[in-house]
């Protein structure tokens, strides 16, 4: 699996918010990959998930690709929570 973590110039929050993201999914055994982008370059990337602050939402309106929007980059509890439920509505 390609995460993807995203910001407007894609190096400050979505950087911590990769980070953070790496430490989870290796709390949880989750076999992914994790890079971080600006949001332009986010919907052609090849991710088969995007995590970004909750407000770049309107800028992710429209992608195919699943978004997970996070209000706390720092929490790790919330960006597992939210992973955990993506995975399990997908079915893994």
């Amino acid at each position: 699996m390609k995460i993807l973590t995203v910001c407007g110039a894609g190096q400050g929050s979505s950087l911590i918010l990769k980070m953070n993201v790496q430490d989870v999914i290796d709390e949880i055994g989750l076999d992914a990959d994790v890079d971080n982008s600006n949001i332009s370059t986010a919907k052609n990337s090849g991710a088969d998930l995007i995590l970004a602050g909750e407000f770049h939402e309107d800028a992710l309106e429209g992608f195919e690709v699943p978004v997970i929007t996070v209000s706390d980059f720092m929490d790790n509890e919330e960006i597992k929570s939210k992973i955990q439920d993506f995975l399990e509505e997908k079915g893994e």
